[in-house]
């Protein structure tokens, strides 16, 4: 009997650091090698801080070196040469993909588009399709595939766009026991946000209004902000003006969040939009509730409100501390939540999702 050849899979990235989108993209690799492809990853940065599996190919290093016109025009041709070496069955873009002639030559000149599947992670979807209906439909309508990580993405882009040829696929789960074997330091009660300290998506300003208006934190039940990101010393000066200094603490951006998710009280979501976002199914993973403002899209999709966490008007800051207060008050609430916190989300494990995968790469 002759053995089938392994199929090759070019996972093309942003990066593979910094963020949930590219968190995801590094799980991916994981989830597919371990299925038996042969998979390949080229990061456009360079910036490697999330484990991943198979050969990589970062063209960020070549960045680095060059970022003039005629740099940019060496790394496609290197890049094309790469793809034509090795002959994939297939290439799954995962980047944001900006900027209407670079997005042309890659999608006609280097990529097959019969063999192309391009991802989208964010309710954003200008950053991933162009905007303009007619573009984006010459562009991408005739990929293999468009992979949505939400219903929501999925919609939005079936309305604007009109693609038949869309399939959602959620962010799969992978924490193992090491994971979460990090020291937590801290001696008070806390709650958590962790992720990018960006205010103009993730809202933190929504959650440090409700989270002084709240009762929680005269209870000296802490707030722990983990992450790095260009707002920091914004968020530093709101806190400092709502008087917060003694209770919010600002920590630095750690790749193993885990051990500090699995202490929290519960963990809170406040971003303006999201995709399908990896901190809510890995607080709920952890067995560790969670607040979140009902964004598009993502959050309505994982939490079922009163079941294992709560959901709440956006934009919305009387709302969402007293959704803080009775998470802390109403003992049953909070137990109930976490008692359904895992259960809520096996249907997102590794073995789930890759079953998914396969059946497209297939």
């Amino acid at each position: 009997m002759v053995k089938p050849k392994t199929k090759k899979i070019c996972i093309v990235v942003s990066s593979l650091g910094a963020g949930g989108a590219e968190r995801s993209s590094a799980i991916l690799s994981e989830m597919l090698f371990d299925l038996g492809y042969d998979i390949h990853i080229v990061s456009v940065l360079n910036k490697i801080d999330y484990p991943f599996k198979g050969t990589l190919l970062n063209l960020g290093v070549l960045k680095d070196e060059d970022d003039s016109i005629l740099g940019r025009l060496k790394r496609l041709k290197v890049f094309k040469n790469y793809l034509k070496k090795h002959h994939f069955d297939y290439v799954i873009d995962s980047r944001t993909r900006i900027g209407l002639f670079k997005e042309f030559l890659i999608s006609n000149f280097i990529y097959n588009p019969k063999k192309t599947i391009y991802c989208v992670r964010s309710y954003n979807t200008d950053g991933y399709i162009n905007p303009n209906r007619f573009f984006g439909d010459r562009l991408y309508s005739s990929a293999h595939r468009i992979i949505a990580v939400s219903n929501g993405i999925s919609v939005k882009l079936k309305k604007k766009y009109g693609f038949k040829n869309l399939t959602v696929i959620n962010n799969p789960i992978v924490i193992n026991n090491v994971s979460v074997m990090s020291e937590v330091d801290v001696k008070n009660k806390f709650i958590l946000f962790f992720g990018r300290l960006d205010d103009s998506i993730k809202n933190i300003s929504l959650l440090l209004q409700a989270y002084a208006e709240s009762k929680i934190f005269q209870k000296e039940i802490k707030l722990i902000i983990l992450g790095a990101g260009k707002d920091k010393d914004l968020l530093l000066n709101k806190s400092e003006i709502l008087r917060l200094n003694n209770s919010v603490s600002f920590l630095e951006y750690k790749s193993n969040p885990y051990g500090w998710v699995k202490e929290a009280v519960f963990t809170v979501l406040t971003s303006r939009y999201e995709g399908f976002p990896r901190t809510l199914i890995e607080s709920l993973a952890l067995g560790t509730p969670v607040i979140s403002v009902d964004c598009q899209s993502g959050p309505n999709e994982i939490i079922v409100d009163e079941h294992n966490g709560l959901l709440v008007e956006n934009h919305n800051i009387k709302a969402l501390a007293q959704a803080m207060d009775r998470l802390v008050e109403d003992k049953e609430l909070y137990l109930r939540c976490k008692a359904n916190a895992k259960s809520s989300v096996a249907h997102l494990s590794m073995k789930t999702i890759g079953l998914q995968w396969k059946a497209i790469l297939n």
